[in-house]
């Protein structure tokens, strides 16, 4: 069953898409009734004959590639709309240093704004540690979640946390709907901050796992937990979307070197 707010979503897309249409069904209809000039300055009337000899553009037929190409378009807006899930299709630049939890949150709204799902609040799937300290599961709503294409990756958080996931290199889409960089691309960015154990809880101890809970980039001093999209990569069989490995460091070399660009999941909490 759909949830509320998810069926709200679907209704409103479907009439964004139904107002374009009435749109162009005017176009029509304005292209039908008045006289358009050929290419020699000849009329055009509304049955598509011309007054001489010479052939008019047949605006009919642009029209309806227009129509069909604006309505493409409308169909992938829509999906963009109702997506709830998705990994950052750029880093912030700075290594491991993400603003803390706020300014990942940030970055990961900024780009669900740019795909048209703005309207939905965007948390980032990232665990804090110490006093105070955050578990990524607890922060990021209850489900379902689906991708830009609409493929839904997990119905709730213990589902998402357990083997029946469907989060790999070909559902962990970025917000633009496209296939992320995995281990056997170039270059590799398989790597996903998260700073989390595979249960989706903070790694516990006093050993750095979230680079300073995200506001150090320093070169070759502490570390970030991550996960691989892909689910390959790690020689130990540690290969979980969210849990793989620790970083050599924070700065941005340093994630490059083992298949990083500080990239997020990004997760809609309403």
């Amino acid at each position: 069953m759909l949830s509320a707010g998810t069926a709200m979503e679907n209704f409103r897309a479907t009439q964004q898409i139904l107002r374009r249409l009435v749109s162009f069904k005017d176009f029509f209809l304005r292209v039908g009734v008045f006289e358009l000039p050929t290419l020699r300055g000849q009329a055009v009337s509304k049955t598509g004959r011309t007054t001489g000899m010479t052939k008019a553009i047949c605006f009919p037929t642009m029209a309806c590639i227009a129509l069909l190409t604006f309505a493409a378009s409308g169909s992938a807006q829509a999906q963009q709309s109702t997506m709830t899930f998705f990994v950052t299709s750029v880093g912030l630049g700075k290594g491991g240093d993400l603003g803390g939890l706020q300014g990942a949150d940030r970055h990961c709204q900024n780009l669900a704004q740019a795909a048209g799902a703005g309207s939905k609040t965007w948390h980032a799937y990232l665990s804090t540690q110490g006093q105070g300290g955050v578990n990524a599961k607890d922060r990021i709503g209850r489900g379902p979640w689906t991708n830009a294409k609409g493929v839904q990756i997990a119905s709730n958080v213990a589902d998402l946390h357990s083997d029946n996931n469907k989060i790999n290199k070909e559902t962990a889409l970025n917000e633009k709907g496209a296939v992320v960089n995995g281990r056997s691309d170039t270059p590799n960015q398989h790597d996903m901050l998260t700073g989390t154990q595979r249960d989706g809880t903070a790694v516990p101890g006093p050993d750095d796992a979230t680079c300073s809970n995200w506001t150090s980039s320093a070169d070759g001093q502490g570390n970030a937990v991550v996960g691989h999209h892909d689910l390959i990569g790690n020689p130990q069989g540690i290969n979980f979307w969210n849990y793989s490995h620790k970083t050599p460091g924070c700065a941005p070399a340093n994630l490059q070197k083992v298949g990083g660009a500080g990239l997020l999941y990004c997760f809609a909490i309403n």
